[in-house]
């Protein structure tokens, strides 16, 4: 009884408005496919194929990447060096510091470690100022850049140089190359100036770097780590924050493959997380950061038990690992502490003798050494390494080497193994912002007679891979869309892919099958405040010669065909001399340089003519576009025909048409003058969403293409919204109806005034079927309210215009860090035509109709208008944190273990240094025993 009588399609005023596109001349357009029937051909997408071509693709390229860093290049070169070079302790030598290039005295002359280092803006590096000659040194700002060590290594790596050049020369698509030194100094090409930040600093150490611990990580195999910390009353002050950094710095240096837990001990054991006692949690950057949060927390007070807590951490690392679910290689036990007074040799033997499975790395925190002795005996009776912490700038150089221990199992076999990176953000030398990269690296050991058999490790060699190089491997009418999100962190497919809620996508790609997979998804779009619901299919497979896989996803019906026609050069390029008519900048990334002042469409008549074969152009693509341009060709007569009959457009209601199709292709019709468009963003370059790109479909055409074949899609843009110029636009999709087989070829739609678009709903509303035209009850009357709104819930119209969909925008947040939110989005299920319902406002029951108008994503509700509920909170899309406060939800969610496709091989021990370390490990055992007479 509420739902007004109204004539939505039947009455003097069509509804919805869709002049230029009306559902009428729809079969028109397809028409003109049709014409060319015998030159168009519809092909279903072969998912299989396509992956695995891009595979072997992917493939090369990470080949050629990893070929720049193999032995006889930059790896057999830095060894080669290194075995030439004797240790010169009074080496006095001149190089290029990357900080100190170019820098003068107050007298104008070269500063030491600096002198005239020629820089020339280079396109290929951003434009960044380089020398493609030399490669420069940077040294972290806490270590002596004339120290000796750091002196005999950049001497000898000068011989890198000449590897740099070359591997440019062969391969112009390389980037940075570089080597990182184990003494911690950086060398790298080509040259670049380093600027320090505003307190003077430069924090880069290339041994934090993902590249370099990557490698250490892989070299030390799995491992799993009982970090024991000393908060005893004697750990006041700087000591313990020695002591936090020092944890902190050891979290630093595990990775996805190892476990971990930290104890605090006194009197009594504390674990850091107590929901945590017991077992161990793998050592991801979540975990890892959740940890950190409580290490703040920690006081020191009461006496310390030392021995209770190598017990327990004992029987934690024991109890875990015939769980099955650790590490399985490799365990050791860190221990931070200002001292002991006693060895505990009863505890080692208990737990750890004779095997020794348990490394132990002791950790003096502060200037104080008379407990050193125990210490170090610890250390020596565990396969560990002791070392003293006496200010925090000594923190990262004493952590990082109990992994050089860890790591000469493997080193000691000099296995050059190749490591590849997970994608992460680098601004470090990118004038355009953070991109996304990843680095293959390679080790650098010493190879000289006297050394060879300690495994030790001189350095990291690597290069870095833009994530830009794997896209252009993908023909950019197949992109998915992309974005660069600052403070990006590596992101697990189950996050993205969320609707898999079993992980079978994400263990068959982690364990590298080869295989498909299909499931409903809901995507969204419109900077996320839209849902659409879609049926994809995966594809997906391995990389070979990598830890990569890669995957594909189509959308079911559409998505799964394309659409291929034929015309000649000479037809579709005379087309092209029409302004109205652009294309999308597929091409024009790829031009080399030399072509590089080409249009686009200079460069397409060049290529498909012959005269310019080397230019870098997707022939398919162009004769695609070709065709298409021939076949919207009659739209623009069609167009200027109702741009010429006043009736049709009196007020000015529709601003602009539009076409768009599934090559790129674009056209445009103004009803109004440039400068009355109330939306004049809308397909300009400054419309990123509206537009297409090398990246990705415009929303209006995506969403149009999710709709139900031959419905108008609406919407009021959200930029408009707030800026108060709204305006709506209507669209959709154009499929070519072969047999079963629907490819969408292209989308049409327009952009219309709100006020327009109101004016002609209300006029609609108040027309009724009966005889003399009334209505027994309609919108105008008191009672009821009525809305029209889109199948995401959002207001298009409303009598309160204040309620039209910028009530529902979201609020930014000004700060970006990794935390869950949730917030509310609706979509509509296309099934239900009609539903009614009531609400409760405190008490007084409301009732509401909701009516689906047909051929379109819009629903009319009626609501009855005798409650009052302005005291009910509106539903706005602001984010909102999830606080994991219950500790169970907490403490599972810490405990959780994603599968991952664990290393081949471990090496917990040599056989030959361990026979080294056993004559050790007597010798320090028998300097302990009491004297003649004492038991």
């Amino acid at each position: 009884t509420l739902l007004p009588c109204i004539a939505l399609r039947s009455g003097p005023a069509p509804w919805p408005p869709n002049m230029a596109i009306s559902s009428q001349s729809e079969p028109k357009r397809r028409h003109k496919y049709k014409e060319l029937e015998k030159s168009v051909k519809v092909e279903e997408i072969d998912g299989v194929k396509l992956v695995k071509n891009l595979a072997v693709k992917m493939e090369e390229m990470f080949r050629r990447k990893a070929e720049a860093t193999r032995v006889g290049r930059l790896v057999e070169a830095a060894e080669e060096a290194h075995h030439q070079h004797e240790d010169n302790p009074d080496l006095q030598y001149e190089y290029f510091n990357a900080v100190l290039i170019n820098e003068v005295d107050e007298e104008g002359n070269n500063v030491e470690l600096g002198g005239e280092f020629l820089l020339e803006p280079n396109d290929h590096f951003n434009n960044l100022s380089v020398n493609l000659s030399l490669s420069v040194v940077q040294v972290p700002t806490n270590m002596y850049n004339k120290d000796p060590d750091i002196v005999n290594g950049v001497y000898w790596s000068e011989a890198l140089n000449k590897v740099f050049v070359d591997n440019f020369e062969r391969d112009p698509t390389l980037i940075w190359q570089y080597f990182g030194s184990a003494k911690g100094f950086f060398r790298q090409y080509p040259g670049v100036k380093w600027h320090p930040d505003e307190h003077g600093v430069i924090g880069f150490d290339c041994r934090n770097r993902k590249w370099y611990s990557m490698y250490i990580q892989a070299a030390t195999s799995p491992k799993d780590v009982v970090i024991l910390v000393d908060v005893s009353g004697s750990m006041k002050g700087l000591r313990l924050t020695i002591a936090r950094q020092t944890v902190s710095s050891i979290l630093d240096t595990l990775g996805d493959d190892d476990f971990f837990n930290i104890i605090a001990y006194n009197q009594e054991i504390h674990y850091v997380e107590p929901c945590l006692n017991g077992t161990l949690v793998r050592a991801d950057r979540t975990n890892k950061d959740h940890f950190r949060e409580h290490l703040d927390k920690l006081f020191a007070k009461g006496i310390g038990l030392l021995g209770d807590a190598l017990t327990e951490a004992f029987t934690i690392l024991n109890d875990f690992n015939q769980t099955g679910r650790g590490s399985v290689c490799s365990q050791a036990i860190m221990l931070v502490t200002d001292g002991a007074t006693e060895m505990y040799d009863d505890v080692f033997e208990k737990y750890n003798w004779p095997e020794r499975k348990v490394r132990i790395f002791p950790y003096l925190i502060g200037r104080e050494s008379a407990f050193a002795d125990n210490l170090k005996w610890m250390a020596c009776a565990n396969k560990g390494y002791f070392s003293q912490i006496s200010t925090l700038a000594d923190v990262q150089e004493n952590v990082m080497r109990y992994l050089h221990v860890m790591s000469r199992p493997k080193v000691i076999d000099h296995e050059h193994d190749t490591v590849w990176t997970e994608a992460y953000v680098d601004s470090l030398n990118d004038k355009a912002g953070p991109s996304l990269m990843t680095t293959v690296a390679m080790p650098v050991f010493s190879t000289k007679n006297e050394t060879k058999n300690q495994g030790i490790l001189l350095g990291v060699v690597g290069t870095d891979i833009p994530l830009q190089e794997l896209m252009k491997l993908i023909p950019k009418h197949m992109e998915g869309q992309k974005r660069r999100k600052p403070n990006y962190s590596s992101v697990d497919l189950s996050e993205v892919e969320w609707e898999d809620k079993d992980d079978i996508l994400r263990n068959a790609m982690v364990n590298r099958r080869t295989g498909t997979f299909s499931m409903e998804v809901m995507k969204t779009v419109d900077r996320g405040r839209r849902v659409l619901k879609m049926h994809n299919d995966y594809y997906y497979t391995d990389i070979k010669g990598t830890p990569f896989s890669v995957g594909v996803a189509l959308s079911r019906g559409h998505g799964k065909y394309f659409f291929r026609g034929n015309v000649s050069v000479e037809a579709g390029m005379s087309l092209f001399i029409d302004k109205r008519l652009s294309t999308v900048g597929y091409e024009t990334r790829e031009l080399i340089h030399e072509h590089r002042h080409l249009t686009q469409i200079q460069a397409i008549k060049l290529f498909m003519t012959g005269r310019r074969p080397h230019l870098k152009c997707d022939r398919e693509l162009i004769q695609e576009v070709l065709f298409d341009a021939v076949v919207t060709a009659p739209l623009e007569a069609y167009w200027t025909g109702l741009a010429l009959n006043k009736s049709e457009n009196s007020d000015k209601g529709v601003e602009i048409t539009f076409l768009g199709t599934r090559t790129g292709l674009s056209r445009t019709k103004l009803f109004v003058a440039a400068d009355q468009l109330s939306n004049q963003d809308f397909l300009t370059a400054e419309d990123k969403e509206g537009v297409f790109n090398a990246d990705h479909f415009p929303l209006w055409y995506k969403r149009a293409a999710e709709q139900v074949p031959g419905t108008f899609l609406y919407s009021i843009p959200f930029s408009t919204a707030r800026e108060n110029k709204s305006v709506v636009l209507a669209s959709t999709a154009i499929q070519l109806l072969d047999d079963r087989k629907s490819p969408i070829v292209a989308a049409v739609g327009i952009q219309m005034k709100l006020e327009f678009f109101q004016r002609k709903f209300w006029t609609a509303c108040r027309q009724c079927t009966a005889l003399d035209g009334k209505c027994s009850i309609s919108c105008d009357n008191e009672d009821i309210n009525c809305y029209l709104i889109d199948n995401n819930g959002f207001i298009l119209v409303t009598e309160d215009q204040a309620q039209v969909l910028c009530t529902c925008l979201s609020r930014g947040k000004t700060m970006m860090v990794p935390c869950d939110t949730e917030y509310p989005a609706f979509v509509s299920e296309r099934t239900i035509k009609e539903t009614t319902g009531n609400i409760d406002c405190e008490g007084c029951i409301r009732s509401f109709v909701i009516q689906q108008i047909p051929s379109s994503n819009l629903f009319m509700v009626v609501v009855d208008n005798k409650c009052d509920c302005s005291s009910a909170p509106p539903v706005t899309m602001d984010p909102i944190e999830i606080m994991y406060i219950l500790s169970s939800l907490k403490c599972d969610r810490l405990k959780f273990q994603k599968d991952r496709k664990k290393p081949e091989s471990c090496h917990p021990f040599h056989p030959e240094f361990f026979s080294l370390r056993l004559k050790i490990v007597i010798v320090c055992y028998m300097s302990t025993l009491p004297p003649a007479g004492q038991n």
